[in-house]
């Protein structure tokens, strides 16, 4: 048996440790695999390359993806699906793994709806994929954001100043929440509760009342201010219909600022919570799912992936993957909301 392993979407840390993982399983089972280069776009072009563990065994702690990445939609290209079954055919390829977020794994479903042996692995940073506890590459951005924060906390209480920490996460605020609450910040903003201006320049302004005159204010990305959405995001669409956000802290910086006087900065970790080695509960995490998406393709359980569930591993249908974006419940903020002081 020959399978295709791609990469899709934004990098994280952790895909790596997916590959090697997938490539050692397979080559226990005596199977070939083939590295598809540049997500979608290397089955549509035609872009491959052999993959053997013997030249993978040392990249489990390597960030990034070896087989590069793009967000290309084959969906919406011309013949997209009849290319895709013509490069398969041609390099005999009997099944494909997808690594990648909701983009990534929509079109793998719709290409298990055209008969396309396929299986995927769940990969962003955002945590935001349905069905999965945990995605691999979560908890290592939450690590660089908490880090990020405890270095910021130290110049703020130097300047007595103001910080707002921008992090990642789309429209999902769990790496805001999570990174926020385990640095101390003083208010975390999310996209699934209303933005309180008022009720953060009152915190800022209590705090330097009682001698703490500074404060570090975590926000996600996705964050709007009321009708302002389109003063941070930039309207770049990619082929899968998504805006290109951030920015946000700037606008609460300046606004801020505006309301209490409090000289106040900006900090854009961006993609900086992409980089670098995985820590090591990713690094499980993501070869743990590697491992349980070849066993899928042994089984032929094709437009399934593997996911978290209560510490196990289990597979789901693609399908439930897709179905929501997974947000953060209000008892979760709430927790957050204890340490907002």
């Amino acid at each position: 048996m020959r399978i295709g392993i791609l990469t899709g979407g934004g990098d994280c840390q952790g895909i790596n440790a997916v590959i090697r993982a997938a490539v050692k399983k397979a080559e226990d089972y005596g199977w070939d695999v083939i590295g598809i280069r540049y997500g979608w776009l290397g089955l549509l072009d035609g872009l491959f390359v052999p993959l053997k563990y013997e030249e993978l065994d040392d990249i489990i702690g390597i960030g990034g993806t070896i087989l590069g990445t793009s967000r290309v939609n084959p969906l919406r290209r011309k013949d997209g699906v009849k290319k895709i079954k013509e490069n398969l055919k041609k390099m005999k390829i009997d099944a494909i793994l997808a690594i990648g977020g909701d983009d990534t794994l929509s079109v793998a479903y719709e290409l298990s709806k055209e008969g396309i042996p396929v299986v995927g692995a769940p990969k962003t940073i955002d945590n935001d994929l349905a069905a999965t506890e945990y995605t691999f590459g979560f908890f290592t951005a939450v690590e660089i954001g908490t880090q990020a924060i405890d270095r910021i906390l130290t110049t703020a209480k130097s300047h007595e100043r103001v910080f707002v920490v921008e992090v990642m996460g789309r429209y999902a605020g769990w790496i805001a929440l999570y990174s926020g609450l385990a640095g101390g910040a003083h208010y975390i903003v999310i996209p699934e509760q209303p933005l309180d201006l008022d009720a953060i320049c009152k915190l800022i302004d209590e705090r330097w009342k009682r001698g703490k005159k500074y404060a570090v204010i975590v926000v996600a990305e996705g964050v709007q201010i009321g009708e302002h959405e389109l003063l941070y995001v930039k309207e770049v669409v990619d082929e899968f219909g998504n805006i290109k956000v951030g920015g946000i802290a700037h606008i609460l910086a300046d606004e801020i600022h505006r309301r209490t006087g409090k000289e106040t900065r900006a900090v854009v970790l961006g993609h900086l919570m992409r980089g670098g080695s995985p820590i090591a509960f990713d690094r499980i995490l993501a070869t743990r799912f590697g491992l349980m998406a070849i066993e899928l393709i042994k089984k032929g359980e094709f437009g399934k992936m593997p996911a978290l569930t209560k510490f196990k591993i289990e597979p789901v249908p693609l399908s439930k993957a897709i179905a929501e974006m997974k947000t953060v419940p209000k008892e979760l903020y709430d927790i957050a909301k204890t340490f907002f002081y």
